[in-house]
Parts: C-alpha cells; sequence; structure tokens
C-alpha cells in the first residue's frame, strides 16, 4: 500500500471518527489533530481503534500520545506496513 493510499484510507476513519465530513477536506499533513481538526480524546480513540482493525496494526499508549499531526500518523502507519 503506497502512501497515497494510506493517506485515503485515514480520512476516511477521521471522516468517521469525527463526524465531520469536512475533517477531510480540511486536512493536511502538517494539520494538528487537536486543534486544526478539532479531535476530542474520544475521537483519538474511536480513530486509533479503527485504525489498529483497518490495517491490523496495534498501537502502544506512548505512541498515540505522540500523535501532533496527521502527517505523524501517516509517518506511523506506514512504517508499520513496509
Amino acid at each position: 500500500m503506497n502512501r497515497q493510499q494510506i493517506t485515503d484510507r485515514l480520512l476516511d476513519i477521521l471522516r468517521s471518527a469525527a463526524d465531520d465530513e469536512s475533517v477531510a477536506d480540511r486536512c493536511t499533513e502538517d494539520s494538528l489533530l487537536q486543534t486544526d481538526l478539532g479531535l476530542s480524546s474520544v475521537n483519538m480513540l474511536y480513530t486509533v481503534i479503527a485504525i489498529e482493525e483497518t490495517f491490523g496494526i496495534i498501537f502502544d499508549d506512548v505512541t498515540v500520545l505522540s500523535f501532533r499531526t496527521f502527517g505523524d500518523v501517516v509517518d506511523y502507519v506506514e512504517r508499520k506496513l513496509s
């Protein structure tokens, strides 16, 4: 799976977790998850669970807490899948 495919799938997950279709429209790799995209801790929990299920990867708590931007998440998923 290439980076664009990962990004597209992650944007679908964000749309669903955030209950906001426009989140994907304003999302860039530099978007801050909480500040720019408005993800609450509950939204982040749903997002992490959906990513784990979609990509078959497991996050540890420290890793999840280190994510600041959407690009951080894309980078992590890309590394785990390679």
